[in-house]
């Protein structure tokens, strides 16, 4: 079983910050070109830095809930690398909403953001990956494309209503995409996260750091994830090695979907 992703081409998004800068450095050590998008271009130029010609990483800023952002951001992976073979939709606002406030706007911004913003950019890629199987006219893997959602998808939390439902349509989204592609040998898997350490949670530990010991409990492992360690889980679904996977919703929790009796936020 080969997990290795190394010469292939990625986009990811959210890669300024947490766990999208994570998995975008892990596919980068792993021999991957990689595109780090992201809206905020001061975090994404700090981390990221000024690329030389021919170097693996190029960064590409901008708001990716506009239609032309993303024509832009595909034109400029090809620009640089020529094609793209895995896109990882890492890019992801956490809201909080009160569930009995008509006026509360908190859903519809989650789902253009969480879902929309994925949707969009899934299906531009996914021509673009069909094109180049066309045009390399071979009987190999498309592509891939991985989601990044939240247990709150299965998980009821009712100031983070729009986060669960939003992240609960992505996964929907993820099995419909899989059975529309699979015939044009593109994969579309989710990987579901709870207790790692994203940009979301270390920001919330700051303000409420008895938090930390009250997931570690509620967590079978009895600690956080890296962001690293999700980013392994990200690269096994990109790889050949889950070729025969689609329409899956991996979970990398630690275990705490079996138990959770955590009423911190499902981070």
């Amino acid at each position: 079983m080969s997990l290795s992703i190394s010469g292939k081409t990625a986009i990811v998004t959210g890669a300024a910050n947490g766990v999208g800068l994570a998995i975008a450095r892990h596919f980068v050590d792993k021999g991957a070109n990689v595109m780090f998008a992201d809206m905020d271009d001061e975090a994404l130029t700090k981390e990221v830095g000024v690329q030389e010609e021919g170097s693996p990483i190029r960064a590409f800023a901008g708001d990716l809930r506009e239609k032309l952002t993303l024509a832009n951001l595909l034109s400029a992976t090809i620009d640089a690398f020529d094609r793209v073979d895995i896109l990882v939709n890492a890019s992801r606002q956490v809201v909080s909403s009160d569930p009995l406030n008509p006026d509360d706007d908190a859903v519809q911004t989650a789902l253009e953001q969480n879902l929309m913003t994925s949707l969009r950019l899934s299906q531009l890629i996914a021509k673009r990956m069909i094109k180049q199987a066309h045009d390399d006219d071979s009987d190999r893997p498309a592509g891939s494309i991985i989601n990044l959602s939240s247990i709150l998808a299965r998980r009821a939390h009712p100031q983070l209503m729009a986060l669960s439902i939003s992240n609960a349509a992505l996964e929907q989204m993820t099995r419909s995409l899989a059975v529309a592609l699979a015939p044009d040998r593109i994969r579309v898997n989710a990987v579901a996260m709870g207790s790692v350490m994203s940009a979301s949670l270390q920001e919330h530990l700051k303000d409420n750091p008895d938090f930390r010991s009250v997931i570690e409990s509620g967590t079978p492992m009895g600690r956080i994830a890296s962001p690293t360690e999700l980013a392994e889980a990200v690269q096994f679904l990109a790889s050949d090695g889950a070729s025969f996977m689609t329409g899956q919703v991996l979970t990398v929790d630690g275990g705490r979907t079996l138990l959770d009796p955590v009423a911190a936020p499902a981070h």
